[in-house]
């Protein structure tokens, strides 16, 4: 195979050039749900003071969730939130340093529909496709208009004209709203550099890879990994930066690289699916024992989410969002394929559509019948990539 690997034993160079652009960063928020779990273990002084590392620097608002965005239930029931089922909607940001004082926009190039079941012992996620082409609902509050545009625009349309992260969270949602008719019980937002730091101060996670990947972004340099200027090749070069088959643990900037590789049949589907693998690892990462019993790891840990979320819980305090949704950590996290993993392009090639096993599956999560879909429709389940390394 041409190229050189990454190194397994985490002992890998050190990254020059630029940082990596951002690829999807909605995740975070279902990791930040399995961080959750580290209050129910502390003591009340535990829970304080790991509660104020989250919570101080978490930017918030109350109008993302209005009536016409797909709010759910949340503000009717005390502030508190529901007891049965509950939505999420996670978007992650392309946002580069600098950006903001320039004026310029995002595109939210992961979203991630978090559902968690009536019994709140299942935790799905259903990574809604970037490149859908969908009818983008006007909104006199932000002064849009209605468009016609791939979903990830919509966050870039909202934002535009320095409403910000608030705006773009708004018409983003609305949007997802009115395609699944699915309501959310809170909304997060979240930028690279912001989920870069949860992973770091992590220390890495264990992931499987399925197949032998190349990344477009990073070479090897006499023996070191660099950034490939400018480089976005269709075909690996002669030093390819590649991923081997099988699984191992993975320094940060690794597990990140991994979960950006979309040069393979199924395109941005295996993104999708790297990412989704990632979620599910860093869950089991901030959940272990290793994490669990280091106060200093679950400082670094909070401190980083604190400082990257930007949320809309709904009416309900920040610190009751939290408590209210601890229990998902024990809950499975089950990865969800859309469009069967394949790209379904328009009529131009352009961008995509949603067949109508991902519209039912839509359906199915907003009426809280997700479980008994995914029973007639197993091939819509994602694995975590080990048993491709066997």
């Amino acid at each position: 195979m041409p190229g050189q690997t990454a190194r397994p034993n985490g002992k890998v160079p050190a990254l020059k050039g630029k940082k990596q652009k951002a690829p999807f960063w909605a995740k975070a928020v279902t990791t930040f749900g399995a961080v959750l779990a580290l209050f129910s273990l502390t003591g009340i002084v535990g829970v304080k003071y790991f509660m104020g590392q989250l919570t101080d620097n978490i930017q918030t608002t109350s109008s993302v969730l209005d009536g016409e965005s797909g709010g759910g239930s949340a503000a009717s029931t005390g502030g508190k939130l529901p007891d049965g089922a509950m939505n999420f909607l996670m978007l992650g940001l392309d946002t580069r340093q600098g950006w903001e004082q320039k004026g310029q926009t995002s595109r939210s190039d992961t979203m991630i529909i978090l559902h968690i079941s009536k019994a709140h012992d299942q935790a799905y996620m259903i990574s809604i496709p970037r490149d859908a082409e969908v009818d983008i609902p006007a909104d006199s509050s932000l002064g849009t208009n209605a468009t016609r545009d791939k979903i990830n625009g919509a966050y870039a349309l909202g934002s535009e004209n320095k409403r910000g992260w608030t705006g773009g969270a708004k018409l983003a949602t609305k949007t997802v709203h009115e395609i699944t008719g699915i309501d959310f019980d809170g909304v997060v937002v979240i930028d690279f550099d912001g989920f870069k730091g949860i992973l770091e101060a992590m220390g890495g996670v264990y992931m499987c890879v399925d197949k032998d990947s190349w990344s477009s972004h990073y070479i090897i340099v006499d023996g070191k990994v660099k950034y490939a200027e400018g480089a976005n090749p269709e075909n690996p070069p002669r030093n390819a930066l590649w991923f081997k088959k099988g699984c191992r643990n993975m320094a940060p900037w690794e597990a990140l690289e991994f979960s950006r590789i979309r040069h393979s049949a199924n395109g941005d589907y295996d993104r999708q699916r790297h990412q989704q693998q990632l979620l599910r690892a860093m869950a089991k990462k901030a959940s272990s024992a290793g994490t669990l019993t280091n106060p200093a790891k679950v400082s670094a840990i909070l401190k980083a989410a604190g400082s990257s979320l930007k949320m809309d819980t709904h009416g309900v305090g920040v610190q009751d969002f939290i408590f209210g949704l601890k229990s998902i950590a024990a809950a499975d996290l089950i990865p969800v394929k859309t469009n069967g993993g394949t790209f379904a392009p328009t009529s131009d090639g352009k961008a995509e559509t949603l067949n109508g096993d991902t519209l039912d599956l839509f359906k199915a999560t907003a009426d809280d019948n997700l479980r008994e879909f995914l029973v007639r429709h197993p091939q819509m389940l994602i694995s975590d990539g080990s048993a491709g390394t066997k």
